[in-house]
């Protein structure tokens, strides 16, 4: 758009107020910063926090940057770093290798009740903040600077969908993890509560959804983000029971993230790959290979080498998605009175039957039919392709992220379709 002279001239700035500014920026030259290093809050830390770089370094920059600034002329004013309180929240935060005692004395002894009757874990407050505490067992022996490589890597990483992991701290053949509390129920809970069958937070498709992209863009970032120069970690505990769904704004955190690194449960590159005649650290005496898993969302090639793969992840999440949609467990038993046997169904045979048979009839009935059926389809069919047998025909995350996102706008787009009027008032009074 062209200006007229008028204009243009009335946006100039004037030659006198330029030449008074440029006379009061010949200031003496400020004090250069000190880098100072701060100290620890305790020795189990084992990162140094710097202050900013030297004011040389920094004025000679920032000329570079802008050539037209006069030379002699520096700025006469100290700069702020300070950043605001929600942008900090998102800064990785220094990882801590705890004293066990100090552990013991948080947890009482660990003698607190725990967060589920059949787990080991804890809640309690560690240095000013609301932690939950998990005791899982090391297969592999690990040492201090091997624990503090890991740490480093782990704790960099930051997802708005992964519960932050705090640091740890080792006995014997355990390692105790430290990750922030989240405020909610996890997603086992929330689909089949016990005390109330037909009563579920998630009652609506769009919170569903919700959760089913929270979960997929997590584990994304932790398959293609993390790791030393975005490598990728592994999960290896995608399950219902370790999905959080919070309770504000029922979005999803996966829990548990770098478990597998840190008790090695993942082979490393200098490993040599397992066989039947190669014993390695993980075998009992009965010769069968021990390892951690959940019925139900293990994939057929993890369940005959016990060994985590990217796939397995995409498999045990091609789970979940089939858990939110129906409510149903994995796998479930039931004993039949004719036959006198017990019948095992699984959540996967039923969506394969549903696919062919109908969908409406297979999704959680507590949603009341409202969502759309379209979209259904495409859910169930993604999440077949997750579990499929074969794990180079399942999708990357990347590829199922993708997917669940535009499903998930779909979603929305319907909803706000169907969604009723509010610009009309409704009154009752007699006429």
């Amino acid at each position: 758009m062209c200006r007229s002279r008028k204009s243009t001239d009335s946006i100039q700035p004037n030659k006198r107020s330029s030449r008074r500014l440029s006379e009061s920026s010949r200031a003496p030259p400020s004090p250069s910063f000190k880098t100072a290093s701060i100290d620890p809050p305790s020795s189990s830390t084992f990162f140094t926090v710097t202050s900013g770089p030297t004011s040389s370094s920094f004025f000679k920059n920032l000329r570079r940057r802008h050539p037209a600034s006069d030379s002699s002329s520096s700025l006469s004013t100290t700069p702020s770093y300070s950043l605001p309180a929600d942008l900090r929240h998102h800064l990785h935060d220094t990882p801590y290798i705890y004293p066990f005692s100090e552990l013991s004395s948080a947890t009482g002894n660990f003698l607190l009740r725990p967060l589920s009757p059949s787990s080991s874990a804890w809640r309690c407050s560690l240095r000013g903040q609301d932690v939950a505490v998990f005791r899982r067992r090391l297969r592999r022996p690990i040492g201090l600077p091997r624990l503090r490589e890991l740490l480093a890597a782990i704790c960099r990483s930051h997802h708005s969908s992964v519960a932050k992991l705090l640091g740890a701290s080792l006995l014997e053949s355990d390692v105790y993890l430290v990750y922030e509390f989240v405020k909610g129920a996890n997603l086992c809970d929330c689909l089949r509560n016990r005390v109330n069958p037909g009563y579920s937070p998630l009652a609506s498709w769009a919170s569903r959804m919700q959760v089913a992209t929270d979960v997929a863009h997590g584990l994304e970032y932790i398959h293609h983000c993390t790791g030393v120069n975005g490598s990728g970690f592994l999960h290896n505990r995608i399950k219902s029971s370790s999905i959080f769904v919070t309770e504000d704004s029922l979005n999803a955190k996966i829990c548990h993230f770098g478990t597998a690194e840190l008790c090695g449960e993942v082979v490393e590159e200098d490993e040599p790959p397992w066989s039947p005649d190669t014993p390695r650290p993980m075998r009992t005496n009965s010769g069968g290979k021990k390892f951690e898993g959940t019925r139900g969302y293990m994939s057929p090639e993890f369940r005959s080498t016990g060994t985590p793969t990217r796939k397995s992840d995409v498999y045990a999440l091609g789970v979940v998605v089939l858990e939110l949609l129906s409510g149903e467990e994995p796998l479930k038993y039931s004993f039949d009175r004719e036959s006198g046997d017990c019948r095992r169904t699984s959540v996967i045979e039923g969506a394969r039957d549903a696919v062919g048979e109908g969908v409406r009839r297979w999704v959680d009935k507590r949603l009341k039919d409202s969502y759309p059926v379209e979209v259904a389809v495409k859910m169930v069919q993604l999440a077949l392709e997750c579990v499929d047998d074969d794990p180079e025909k399942r999708p990357d995350m990347g590829r199922v992220a993708g997917r669940i996102s535009k499903l998930y706008l779909e979603s929305k787009r319907w909803g706000e379709r169907f969604a009723l009027p509010q610009d009309f008032s409704v009154s009752m009074a007699p006429r």
